[in-house]
């Protein structure tokens, strides 16, 4: 982490598990442990149907409420899809965009991508922009160069300004929900490969106020260490965050000195 330039975030990311009710519980069992002052700031992305309760669970404890989806039309015949308007009305502050099971399971392409990105920051949301490789592509060594295309195809026409706007997640593909993490090392190296694309393309200064996340199996016993890496700014945390103790856990960790 590097607080002097950009912010650290810990960002849940429920996926589909929680009910409303079990929505407003998760708040009501976190609220007492989370710590008072914090380095980090924090996100909770809940399912759509989630949002508007976790907007009032959450409106007292300095906890930002994240989407994990949405759709790039402002409106339209667009039958089950939620716009950026939508979700900024509702009171959501970030939107996750490009997830790995979005790609895998829905058709989620980088041109696709774009556009959501587009769609987020014109409605004045904050986009979690997710990049990763596949196990198959880290064994073949072409993990920079993949993980360099995701996000310059994400940024196409972004301005400077805007990416200050946004965060990127690498999430190792071969290492979400398998209980697999990356080594600190493996994760920093790729941190530092993001930022350095997004030098390439903005330059330095823009670069360094990015926050780069890192977003495969991050739990308390390895938060510290991954966090510890001078790239990686934060964590978009998976199965971890579902549980309001051991979310405190890896929040306390990037609270550290």
């Amino acid at each position: 982490m590097n607080r002097r330039y950009r912010k650290t975030i810990i960002a849940g990311n429920w996926k589909m598990n929680k009910t409303a009710t079990e929505t407003k519980q998760f708040a009501e069992e976190l609220k007492p442990i989370l710590p008072k002052a914090k380095w980090c700031d924090v996100v909770v992305c809940v399912p759509a149907c989630n949002i508007s309760t976790a907007v009032r669970a959450f409106k007292d404890m300095r906890v930002s409420i994240g989407a994990e989806n949405l759709y790039y039309e402002k409106s339209g015949a667009y039958t089950g899809e939620v716009s950026a308007d939508m979700l900024k009305d509702l009171g959501v502050k970030y939107v996750i965009i490009g997830h790995s099971e979005r790609r895998q399971y829905f058709g989620e392409t980088d041109a696709t991508v774009s556009k959501k990105v587009h769609a987020a920051l014109d409605a004045g949301l904050l986009p979690i922009i997710c990049v990763g490789e596949s196990l198959e592509q880290r064994e073949a060594g072409i993990t920079a160069e993949w993980i360099a295309l995701q996000v310059k195809s994400a940024l196409v026409g972004v301005s400077a300004d805007k990416l200050r706007k946004c965060v990127i997640a690498y999430e190792p593909i071969w290492a979400i929900g398998t209980g697999k993490t990356a080594t600190a090392e493996q994760a920093a190296e790729v941190c530092t490969a993001i930022r350095a694309t997004i030098r390439s393309l903005y330059g330095a200064r823009v670069a360094r106020s990015v926050t780069i996340q890192y977003g495969g199996s991050m739990n308390p016993s390895n938060a510290a260490e991954l966090l510890a890496q001078p790239d990686v700014d934060g964590g978009l945390i998976g199965g971890a965050a579902l549980v309001p103790q051991k979310f405190v856990d890896i929040i306390n960790a990037a609270n550290q000195e």
